[in-house]
């Protein structure tokens, strides 16, 4: 039996809609990529006070721009992701590229940015667990990100993620252990 999603899933396009209703039972929308106006958002606005929605897009560049797009005039949406190792098939990245296995670990995970970010990480965190400033550190923060399904990002963009999404630090130093065990 499928898991129920009570959350309305923000996707780009049909594929991905399919690839979804595999792995759950949920309501799903779609963008039909970056061209939506006005009217898409101002559904799912009475959706996201009625329910709730999930952000749900590729991990490539237009999937973070309709990410960013939705998220800016919908704050409080909660947002899942899916790392390119695992949505990606013959160089296409997408969400329809992924099992439903991994759909799932990603929208079990889905969190809200808050609205008020708290400060609990720095830059010196990022510099102590080399997430910046070292060698390998891209590849630090890409194992990170897939382990707390929070998407990729350089070390801003890390660091941004880490504080608006409410990373805990017992949940943080959960993770860095497991990024240090994958050396």
């Amino acid at each position: 039996m499928k898991r129920t999603i009570k959350e309305v899933i923000v996707a780009e396009g049909r594929d991905d809609e399919i690839a979804i209703k595999k792995a759950v039972d949920a309501e799903i929308i779609t963008t039909c990529g970056f061209a939506f106006g006005k009217k898409l958002i101002n559904l799912l606005k009475d959706i996201e006070k009625k329910r709730g929605i999930i952000i749900f897009t590729d991990s490539d560049y237009m999937g973070s721009q309709i990410r960013k797009r939705i998220a800016d005039e919908i704050p409080s949406a909660k947002h899942a992701y899916l790392s390119q190792n695992v949505s990606t098939k013959h160089g296409d990245i997408g969400v329809e590229n992924a099992s439903p296995e991994e759909i799932l670990k990603a929208l079990k995970a889905a969190r809200a940015t808050k609205i008020e970010v708290v400060s609990e990480y720095t830059m010196s965190d990022l510099i102590e667990n080399r997430l910046i400033n070292s060698e390998d550190a891209s590849a630090r923060r890409e194992k990170l990100s897939e382990i707390l399904k929070i998407g990729y990002g350089n070390g801003k963009k890390t660091l941004h993620k880490l504080n608006s999404f409410g990373i805990t630090r017992d949940e943080f130093e959960e993770a860095m252990k497991e990024v240090n065990s994958h050396r």
